[in-house]
């Protein structure tokens, strides 16, 4: 099993930028389990690293990271998002195709 995963992050539907999707994210793996706090009924871990999200420029640079700390690492590729030209005079053509 691996100790981090290393991802790009999708874009999320509340934005229509892609500009917090270029960097990669390398985020640890839940080690202990979640409990419920009796009074307040709220979700706790002792797992600290469960928190931790680090950001890189690169790819190589989170695998250089993982390897010199010694974590073993698991890589998520995201698939390649298609450019698909756009044109507002698109919006007005009189032959339009649907």
């Amino acid at each position: 099993m691996a100790d981090v995963t290393i991802y790009r992050p999708s874009k999320t539907a509340m934005q229509s930028g892609r500009r917090n999707t270029r960097q990669w994210e390398m985020v640890f793996e839940p080690a202990g389990d979640r409990f419920v706090e009796p009074l307040m009924g709220w979700t706790g871990t002792t797992d600290t690293t469960s928190q931790v999200r680090l950001r890189f420029s690169s790819r190589e640079a989170a695998v250089a990271y993982a390897e010199r700390h010694g974590l073993s690492y698991r890589i998520r590729d995201a698939k390649p998002r298609p450019v698909r030209p756009k044109s507002y005079a698109d919006n007005f053509a009189y032959q339009k195709l649907e």
